[in-house]
């Protein structure tokens, strides 16, 4: 009898011990900053308990890291991935465009790789005005877009009427390439560096399209 008392009095000890290690690695875990958890790393980075995007979205930085699985031949599957809004990415271009000394109105088209900028501008210096343009649209979309500027006020129209169509649109491809012939009438600035051409084509990509 004895004996089964002291068995179960240890079994007991046991149980309470492996309890408190539990917690005291879920706080580690959690809290101590050796692992990050996606529950408490704005605890761990944020003495302050600022909410990052919510109470100053232009002034805190985002970051984000992913790593793959340590299991051979897993992979992560996302439910969904960011995709560009092109009428947003527009928007953007045309509002920044027009803080350009001596460029006072802009339209934008986006499409899935190129980007049309019309302007209207009271420069004496077409050249210099374009390369701003461009190079402000450069900066907004990914590095693989082409962009194409163009003073010319009648292209407004044509690349308004463009915003309704997808690259699923018939003839688009031709249409489009009518359209940047167009576009190239108007100075287009200087070239983005030295294996692209003004339009940041590269000199691959132009050797095919030759």
């Amino acid at each position: 009898m004895r004996n089964t008392w002291l068995i179960t009095g240890m079994s007991a000890i046991a149980l309470l011990s492996g309890c408190a290690q539990m917690n005291e690695s879920t706080s580690l875990y959690e809290k101590s900053g050796t692992t990050i958890n996606v529950r408490s790393r704005n605890d761990l980075y944020n003495e302050h308990g600022v909410r990052n995007g919510m109470d100053s979205r232009l002034t805190n930085f985002g970051y984000v890291r992913h790593q793959k699985s340590p299991i051979p031949g897993d992979t992560t599957q996302y439910a969904t991935i960011p995709v560009l809004n092109r009428e947003n990415v527009a928007d953007l271009i045309s509002k920044l465009c027009t803080q350009l000394p001596n460029v006072y109105d802009v339209g934008t088209l986006v499409t899935d790789d190129t980007v049309f900028v019309v302007y209207k501008t009271d420069s004496t210096n077409r050249f210099e005005t374009a390369d701003q343009v461009k190079k402000t649209a450069i900066s907004v979309v990914p590095r693989y877009y082409h962009v194409y500027v163009s003073d010319n006020p009648r292209m407004f129209q044509d690349i308004e009427r463009f915003g309704r169509l997808d690259a699923n649109s018939r003839n688009i491809d031709q249409i489009l390439q009518q359209t940047i012939k167009d576009m190239l009438k108007s100075p287009q600035g200087r070239k983005v560096s030295s294996g692209e051409n003004e339009n940041g084509v590269q000199r691959e990509e132009m050797n095919m399209m030759q």
